[in-house]
């Protein structure tokens, strides 16, 4: 059986596009950055420690496969995090706006005695902002609970003017590249239920 270790609905919507059944764990797993911890390190960090406390849980399913990932927002050496209010996810959009950052997600399986992980970095750039455009942003309310205050598949779309990499691993689980991992633990292809109309 296939497990979702996070509570992300966007995660959850995206993995259900991959036509393989799975059970979502309801974890709480920290995510503190190292002092002189790289961002793709500590991506790669938690991603892992998601899959495997949720591998813990589900001990007594010997065909437990639980999938782990982490997304973080990084421009030079600043990783953002999810903003803590409404002000905070102002500055974070303001400091984002005009530039060019990287979304890095990290994808982690985890089996009995066995686990595999996946890095996909991507390129977003956003088009200069106002500080009104900000602010009528931040009042949708859509940027908390966000790395990087922002929802590439929201509201924050209509000011991206250049994205390279993947667009899922952007919403928080690059698609083809969890795919491919899920066939390395013999999941079932989404290939196989599409060709079934499901």
């Amino acid at each position: 059986m296939l497990y979702l270790a996070s509570r992300s609905p966007r995660r959850n919507e995206l993995l259900t596009r991959l036509g393989v059944p799975f059970r979502a764990l309801d974890l709480e797993v920290p995510e503190v950055r190292g002092a002189a911890e790289s961002a793709e390190a500590y991506v790669r960090r938690v991603a892992l420690d998601k899959a495997l406390a949720g591998l813990a849980r589900v001990a007594d399913d010997p065909q437990a496969v639980v999938l782990g990932s982490d997304t973080e927002v990084v421009l030079g050496d600043r990783v953002y995090g999810k903003p803590v209010d409404a002000a905070d996810a102002a500055a974070m959009l303001a400091s984002l706006a005009g530039r060019t950052h990287q979304v890095i997600t990290a994808v982690a399986l985890a089996a009995a005695g066995r686990h595999a992980l996946e890095v996909v970095t991507s390129e977003v750039s956003f088009a200069p902002m106002s500080a009104a455009q900000i602010a009528a942003y931040v009042a949708t309310g859509e940027p908390m609970g966000k790395a990087g205050a922002y929802a590439i598949q929201g509201g924050a779309e209509r000011h991206i003017r250049h994205l390279s990499g993947s667009y899922s691993g952007v919403m928080g689980l690059p698609l083809q590249q969890t795919a491919t991992l899920l066939a390395a633990f013999g999941a079932v292809a989404a290939d196989d239920s599409m060709d079934k109309g499901e």
